[in-house]
């Protein structure tokens, strides 16, 4: 990597409020993909070995996940309390509510079980808005050809045409449930949903409230998730391994109450795994925007009972996490700033990309800035500026009344934005491929659906801003009606973990190790062992009754 521009130069070329040229480009924009996505080069892939997509190329890291012994044997489970359900919901997102919301309306008695609390979950750290084809300039056709050719033509047509008609119904049931959206008071109509342009769109859909959207949205839903008397939450209870039956179903949940430091088994007619992305595994040595859970661990336990995955070599790098000071590095600065005119500018004073293309793209151009040696060096961290002071000067009051979000995290990094830039890099921010569904997230194991972040087929090898909000309602309402229709069946036959003993025959014959165990719950430095940490439970268990005798 060439060397870099110290920052204290950087800012004496750096000129607040000049209008600057966009330079010109010759490369092509697979040839920038080609040769600065994080997705390519030599070690970005890997074959897997087993399951299902054997042979098929995935990121190292998650593959290592994906090929791995179970948490727990038949011994960690025996005498666990059985619970049983019309539907279990694994996760506490956007997507989780929505389904479980929609169940629960169908007449399904719901479980929602997550592995934090509910609510926290990439949702609420969506800042941009929600994309929906409502405008009079718009259709839902051109965003289903927008959304196809973000994704490269990689999205499937049935599924990404289901998600954009969706839109307007779901911003009609969001403002229902009591969401507040930005208005455009100087609207001929008055007092109509505000629309901004997001990156890599035709036309203006991006609807949001202010710079935090996803929390607005989240607020919403999770006050609608307490008050369903069909719905019981578990905050704090990870789910650590799916359960089947004798004909290959999914046919329930074994989970870990984190507070009570037990085994519990969840046997349900229909499961729906919201679990989300993967960030917090910090593939390719990224920092992450993600939330504390996301670890991939729904596409491990999906893959291990049988389900057929896609896209695993894709994720999406957000441009803009913030690169300075360091212990904050890979925190989201939104693509509100960008879609609200803010601009790119690197170590010698320069535009280098229009700031507005898809999210692959311009990712890709600040990591070819940085490893051509125009990126900006502040201790040790390399990046790019986000010239928010000429976005002030041009739009005075945009950073108070717009973009609250941004204003406060100005506040962490220690500076005003109005006055000094954002320093810059790009963040490991969503996964694009997942779980193979159709249209109501059904997956080829019988019993089993997944919305969200976790699924794969949406959005190609690339995803649009405002897409996954519009993803994990638009799916999550179909997911939870289908697997409503389960609700008050006989459950019949047994269920337990033997698709696990098939796993371990096949890891063995691939020559890999058993010793290797997922998923991982929690990120690397949280310092939590699942396998210790239930032993302790089970010793003082036995203490107590030993005492009692």
């Amino acid at each position: 990597m060439a060397a870099s521009i110290p920052y204290e130069e950087a800012r004496r070329r750096y000129q607040p409020g000049l209008a600057l040229a966009l330079r010109s480009d010759t490369t092509g924009v697979e040839q920038l993909l080609k040769d600065w996505h994080p997705d390519h080069g030599t070690n970005a892939r890997v074959p897997l070995a087993v399951g299902v997509n054997q042979g098929e190329p995935c990121q190292p890291e998650l593959a290592r996940q994906l090929q791995a012994n179970s948490l727990i044997d038949d011994i960690d489970i025996a005498g666990a309390q059985l619970v049983t359900t019309d539907v279990l919901v694994v996760g506490g997102g956007g997507g989780g509510c929505a389904a479980a919301l929609t169940a629960a309306k169908h007449g399904a008695n719901v479980i929602l079980a997550t592995k934090l609390r509910l609510g926290d979950s990439n949702t609420v750290m969506a800042e941009g808005g929600i994309q929906a084809a409502v405008g009079a300039d718009d259709s839902p056709q051109l965003h289903f050809e927008d959304t196809l050719r973000a994704g490269h033509f990689c999205g499937e047509p049935h599924l990404v045409a289901q998600m954009v008609m969706d839109g307007p119904d779901v911003l009609r049931w969001l403002i229902q449930l009591g969401m507040m959206f930005d208005l455009d008071k100087g609207s001929p109509m008055g007092g109509t949903l505000l629309r901004k342009k997001p990156g890599g769109a035709s036309a203006a859909r991006i609807h949001s409230y202010r710079d935090y959207t996803g929390l607005e949205m989240m607020r919403v839903l999770r006050e609608a998730v307490d008050l369903d008397p069909g719905i019981a939450v578990w905050n704090r209870c990870p789910t650590v391994e799916l359960m089947s039956d004798e004909r290959g179903r999914c046919a329930g949940a074994v989970i870990y109450n984190l507070e009570w430091r037990s085994f519990v088994m969840v046997r349900a007619r229909s499961v729906i795994l919201a679990t989300g992305g993967a960030g917090r595994l910090h593939l390719n040595r990224f920092p992450t925007s993600n939330h504390y859970g996301a670890t991939a661990d729904g596409l491990v336990l999906a893959y291990r009972i049988g389900a057929r995955l896609r896209e695993l070599d894709s994720f999406q790098y957000h441009p803009t996490g913030i690169a300075h000071p360091q212990h904050l590095a890979g925190g989201l600065i939104s693509e509100a700033a960008r879609s609200a005119g803010a601009k790119l500018i690197n170590g010698q004073g320069e535009r280098f990309v229009d700031e507005l293309k898809a999210r692959d793209v311009v990712a890709s151009a600040i990591l070819r800035e940085c490893g051509e040696g125009r990126g900006i060096e502040r201790d040790g961290q390399l990046g790019v500026f986000l010239d928010t002071p000429t976005l002030e000067r041009e739009q005075p009051g945009i950073l108070e009344k717009r973009l609250v979000t941004l204003r406060h995290l100005a506040g962490k990094c220690g500076h005003d934005p109005a006055q000094e830039p954002f320093l810059v890099y790009p963040t490991l921010h969503y996964q694009n491929g997942g779980v193979a569904i159709d249209k109501d997230g059904s997956t080829n194991v019988a019993g089993l659906h997944c919305v969200g972040e976790l699924s794969g087929g949406i959005h190609g090898r690339n995803r649009l801003m405002g897409n996954a909000l519009l993803d994990i309602l638009s799916m999550g309402r179909h997911a939870g009606a289908k697997a409503a229709e389960s609700a008050g069946r006989v459950i019949t036959g047994r269920a337990g973990i033997a698709h696990i003993h098939a796993w371990q025959r096949e890891l063995t014959l691939a020559g890999l190790p058993l010793e290797s165990r997922s998923p991982q719950l929690f990120p690397d430095y949280a310092h939590f062992d699942l396998r210790a940490d239930a032993s302790i439970r089970q010793q003082a268990r036995g203490r107590r009754v030993a005492g009692v005798r």
